[in-house]
């Protein structure tokens, strides 16, 4: 049996400087910036915040919410499945007895750290009872303080769902 050698690609000076791969790719970016000088008409942008995203689907996960009732109660029963599920623990719950019969308890604290959350869903996928989403169709979340980023039961609550879906589907 004989070797069989084979020749690499790469061995000239031209190939071993990139010199050649780096003026082509300029050439590129020349090409598209002088097109765009030219023609600004063609360069696709957005003028965000006026204008909004319109490819947003209800499936898109925005800032979270917390459902209600059809006596407008708080839907959460405590159970912790959002905290649990939850891989980045941004989910801070405290439970109470509820009095008015209709569940064994419910929250009395209910806080997420928007800043630590990465938005995954597994806590909406966990909820035994719908009682939380994310399909406020808020996603872009702006303040000024760190605090600002940590929402509290009252917050979730005030937030409606922005595609028609106020109530549980239950």
């Amino acid at each position: 049996m004989g070797v069989k050698v084979v020749k690499r690609h790469g061995d000239s000076f031209k190939d071993k400087t990139y010199l050649w791969a780096v003026f082509s790719g300029m050439r590129v970016t020349l090409k598209k910036f002088t097109a765009n000088l030219s023609d600004t008409t063609c360069i696709p942008t957005c003028e965000y915040p006026e204008a909004q995203p319109e490819d947003i689907t209800n499936r898109y996960r925005g800032m979270h919410r917390l459902t209600h009732r059809d006596d407008d109660s708080v839907r959460c029963v405590a159970c912790f499945m959002c905290a649990t599920a939850c891989p980045a623990e941004c989910i801070f719950i405290e439970a109470e007895e509820r009095l008015d019969g209709v569940d064994e308890k419910q929250p009395s604290r209910f806080d997420i750290d928007l800043l630590e959350c990465i938005f995954c869903g597994y806590c909406v996928e966990a909820c035994p009872c719908d009682a939380i989403r994310m399909d406020t169709g808020i996603f872009s979340i702006v303040a000024k303080e760190r605090e600002d980023f940590i929402l509290n039961k009252e917050q979730l609550l005030k937030n409606r769902g922005a595609f028609g879906q106020e109530n549980s589907l239950a």
